[in-house]
């Protein structure tokens, strides 16, 4: 095994934990905690073992992070992740305690490479900020969503670096790590200089991760601790000592603003803005949102409110319709949409061209008489699936809801939560102070397109329950819907479009 510095004169190198787990050498230590680079008796291979033990400065918030750290690590499963191996008490001569087994990765850290005089181009600290983005994405999609909260140098390894590559990026010690099903603490932990202002009042979201990206990015790119670089308004300032270009210092900008809700909400938020110049939408568009807050643009005629816990719509009775049986020819129509005139056209054709090339009917007769048969029927057979679908979903429309559309000062909200890894909603009848729970369901797909040539729809698809909910709007809402939708709920709409002869005659069919 490789030395390390604080190897030798270690009282721990060489004990051996669980008659298993040899101790070679220190890695690091914290208070009240201790990490080692130790060989596995059984498997012959090195493994990092974290060690806590009661001493005088022992407290049981220690353990709690400690127990917390094992515990997110034992459901992780990434590559660029650590694997938890094992965990178990201890009692040695040095005293009682706890140890977590994880498996090693043989990397050197940022930290480590900067020290050592490497310097990273602007295209190395892409491909690391894309492969950190990468990592937290799927943090974030768990539930509950995992927060690392301790993003710095020092927890970020790179392995396989070449020149023409920086490398395989890993992030490791989750010890600081805070999950949504532990949102209630207040213990303040990270790193100086890599916290956002507000992990110092023990408020840690998706967005505190990002701010620790670009911290990292910063010190990377000026080989400076940022807790060392001028400040304004508490906004750190770097780029007079970079040569990065314009967008992509914009960007780091945009990940380390000391503002909350002035930072990408996630790293879903993050990518997609990636090396992309921030313009402000057209005012007649434009969809401002407070992230703990609600829509502010005046322009919006869907309000959006969103918690921890909760991501609320408040939608016009007249721009949303609840679809309380979708019928199976619906389904059908939308699952195979190839389904027209064209195609019950060709596939006639194909039929009877093969009969004649086998000689069972005359050719003369398919050109004269079956031909315009044929071209009759398609189109009596698309028109009436147009009728039997448009009257079977005006059927299936819940009337309790629809009558509702006459009441005065009525409205309704679609509130989204996240439940049992699944995304639940909760369609509400608003009327005065009295709020109805017309339907919950798990959320399966979504799907938008243009209902007409200037109306726009969104689908809201429960296969579990066969419902749909509809929202109308404009183009550029429904966009916005779609975009923030996705981001919440981790569900990509699906984009259809209207052939150009089907847009003047009937809607899309659009159940995805």
């Amino acid at each position: 095994m490789a030395e390390f510095e604080g190897s030798v004169g270690s009282p721990f190198v060489n004990q051996i934990l669980q008659d298993r787990y040899q101790i070679q050498a220190m890695l690091g230590r914290k208070p009240g905690r201790q990490t080692f680079l130790a060989l596995d008796l059984q498997s012959q291979l090195p493994v990092v073992i974290k060690l806590l033990l009661f001493s005088p400065d022992f407290t049981w918030e220690d353990f709690k992070l400690f127990e917390r750290e094992a515990e997110t690590l034992k459901a992780l499963d990434h590559p660029a992740i650590p694997q938890y191996l094992d965990f178990f008490e201890v009692e040695i001569e040095f005293g009682k305690g706890f140890a977590l087994v994880q498996s090693y990765i043989k990397a050197r850290s940022l930290q480590q490479l900067a020290q050592d005089g490497c310097r990273f181009s602007e295209a190395d600290l892409m491909a690391i900020a894309k492969d950190l983005l990468d990592i937290l994405e799927y943090l974030y999609r768990l539930q509950p969503p995992v927060i690392h909260r301790d993003i710095k140098p020092s927890n970020v390894l790179l392995k396989n670096r070449s020149g023409n590559s920086p490398g395989d990026v890993y992030l490791i010690d989750f010890g600081s790590v805070q999950t949504a099903a532990h949102g209630g603490t207040v213990t303040v932990v990270g790193t100086y200089g890599y916290m956002p202002p507000e992990q110092f009042g023990g408020r840690s979201l998706p967005a505190s991760d990002l701010y620790g990206v670009g911290m990292t990015l910063i010190y990377l790119a000026t080989g400076q601790h940022p807790a060392d670089l001028p400040q304004n308004d508490l906004h750190v300032e770097f780029k007079h000592l970079t040569s990065l270009s314009e967008s992509f210092t914009s960007w780091i900008e945009w990940l380390t603003d000391p503002s909350l809700t002035e930072r990408p909400a996630t790293a879903q938020d993050a990518r997609l803005h990636f090396l992309k110049p921030r313009q402000e939408p057209k005012a007649a568009l434009t969809r401002q949102k407070n992230y703990l807050g609600t829509t502010t643009d005046s322009s919006s005629s869907i309000p959006l409110t969103e918690t921890y816990t909760t991501l609320l719509l408040q939608v016009p009775l007249k721009q949303i319709k609840y679809i309380s049986s979708v019928n199976t020819l619906d389904w059908l129509l939308n699952k195979f949409p190839f389904i027209n005139y064209p195609f019950i056209m060709g596939v006639s054709i194909a039929a009877f061209l093969i009969l004649v090339f086998y000689g069972i009917i005359p050719f003369d007769l398919l050109f004269w008489v079956l031909f315009p048969l044929i071209s009759i029927c398609a189109g009596l057979a698309t028109m009436l699936l147009s009728v039997l679908q448009n009257s079977d979903e005006g059927e299936a429309v819940d009337k309790s809801f629809e009558s509702a559309r006459s009441l005065p000062n009525a409205s309704t909200s679609v509130a989204f939560q996240k439940k049992d890894g699944a995304v639940v909603v909760t369609l509400n009848l608003l009327k005065g102070v009295e709020t109805t729970a017309i339907f919950e369901g798990r959320l399966g797909s979504t799907s938008a397109g243009a209902e007409a040539l200037t109306n726009y729809r969104l689908n809201l698809y429960f296969p579990d329950d066969n419902q749909m909910i509809i929202i109308n709007s404009d183009r550029g809402e429904i966009v916005w819907l779609c975009n923030e939708l996705a981001r919440w709920t981790g569900i990509q709409a699906k984009l259809w479009k209207i052939p150009e002869y089907r847009l003047k005659t009937q809607p899309e069919r659009t159940l995805p």
